[in-house]
């Protein structure tokens, strides 16, 4: 008998010892570098820029304080669009006329994920140079939090270092280590069910709780309640709060707070390689948290780098035209972000994984991923009339430009 519990104990041991060693190493999704300040102090380890951006796949957002491509349209081209967009050309045409100056007109934002950048360089307190992978550079202002934002630091050597902005230099990113010594936390991940289906992905609750130890408050009819999320298992939507299921299979009844009511800001679903979805409290319905897998996981080096938009564009009288693309008169690099929403849910979409745009109609485009899906997206400048047109380089000197109404389609190479 003695002899046959030792057996079950040993087996008992080595599937938990098994189960324990499965479990995903995440360490490689931490955003990672080296901080350089003012007074040329250097601190190495991961970052966390302001309270948000931990990871690779979160986004940088900022301002280009100029728009280069207005340069190339004829002032016939720019009559042409307060006709075809007339709410959003009278604007910027209005803007270009009274400035005389197409350099500072209609500019754009930019947004791209860390795991995309090399490094930025801090000019002001409201501008940077932003350094891609392949060595390009890009100038711009603020226009998010994420310029101006205070940076924290777990220095290998001294621990955490938080700076202010104004005491920062530069920021160099660097593939990160295996296995980290010190680290913010592990992400959350999960599925979101909503009326529409399901999303999996790395989550941001509230656009801000993405740590598993980051915390989730709420009441019920007796007590206040603040839970990390390493002890939840499952949140459904109920009544005007939520039904939480923690790990233990203890059920809670929560309300009164914006993390588990309608003032919650959304939850974001980010999916590595794919971009990320945003999804509004009201088309919300539950969500199961679970461990990713190691193909979820994206490194640094997994971020490959940019490339310039290219491919071909065909129009509506049936000819079409091939080169380097500038998309909305804004996007031309495959890091860039298009944004559109489906059934109230935003996606925000890197170029590189989109095959073609198909303009349907004045409100909506149809986008096909490289993946064979299929999304119909609208209520955004990229996908609908609002959109400001295509221009096509055949080479450095000879292009076309291609107003929004009369393409037919959009094929990336």
């Amino acid at each position: 008998m003695k002899t046959k519990f030792l057996a079950v104990l040993v087996i008992l041991i080595s599937l938990a010892f098994n189960q324990a060693h499965t479990q995903v190493n995440t360490d490689e999704a931490f955003i990672y570098g080296k901080v350089i300040t003012i007074d040329g102090d250097e601190y190495v380890g991961p970052i966390r820029w302001g309270t948000e951006e931990v990871f690779w796949f979160d986004f940088f957002n900022a301002t280009k304080p100029r728009n280069e491509y207005i340069q190339y349209l004829s002032r016939q081209e720019i009559e042409g669009m307060r006709e075809t967009s007339q709410h959003w050309a009278e604007r910027w045409v209005e803007r270009f006329i009274s400035a005389n100056n197409r350099d500072n007109s209609f500019t754009h934002t930019f947004a791209c994920q860390f795991g995309d950048i090399k490094a930025i360089e801090v000019r002001s307190r409201n501008r940077v140079s932003l350094e891609l992978k392949d060595g390009q550079v890009i100038r711009l202002d603020d226009g998010s939090n994420d310029v101006g934002a205070r940076l924290r630091i777990l220095d290998q050597d001294l621990g955490e270092v938080e700076f202010k902005w104004d005491r920062l230099d530069r920021v160099e990113f660097y593939p990160t280590p295996e296995n980290l010594i010190r680290k913010f936390g592990d992400p959350i991940y999960g599925t979101v069910q909503t009326r529409y289906g399901e999303i999996t992905g790395f989550i941001q609750w509230d656009h801000d709780e993405r740590l598993l130890s980051d915390r989730l408050d709420g009441d019920t009819r007796h007590e206040d309640y603040s839970i990390p999320f390493d002890q939840i298992e499952s949140m459904e939507k109920h009544g005007r709060g939520v039904l939480l299921i923690s790990k233990l299979g203890e059920e809670l009844e929560l309300h009164n707070s914006n993390d588990v009511n309608r003032e919650n800001r959304g939850i974001i679903v980010n999916m590595p390689g794919m971009g990320r979805v945003d999804v509004p409290w009201a088309e919300f319905e539950k969500i199961v948290f679970s461990d990713p897998t190691i193909e979820d996981v994206y490194s640094y080096d997994d971020f490959e780098g940019p490339e310039s938009l290219s491919g071909t564009v065909s129009m509506v009288d049936g000819s079409s035209v091939s080169g380097i693309i500038v998309y909305d008169l804004d996007e031309t690099l495959d890091i860039e972000i298009l944004n559109g929403e489906k059934d109230d849910i935003e996606y925000l979409i890197p170029f590189k994984t989109i095959k073609k745009i198909i303009p349907k109609n004045y409100y909506y485009s149809q986008i096909s991923l490289r993946d064979g899906d299929l999304l119909l997206l609208g209520k955004s400048q990229d996908v609908t009339d609002f959109n400001t047109g295509i221009l096509v380089f055949e080479s450095e000197s000879n292009y076309k430009y291609i107003p929004w109404t009369e393409i037919e389609e959009i094929e990336f190479k």
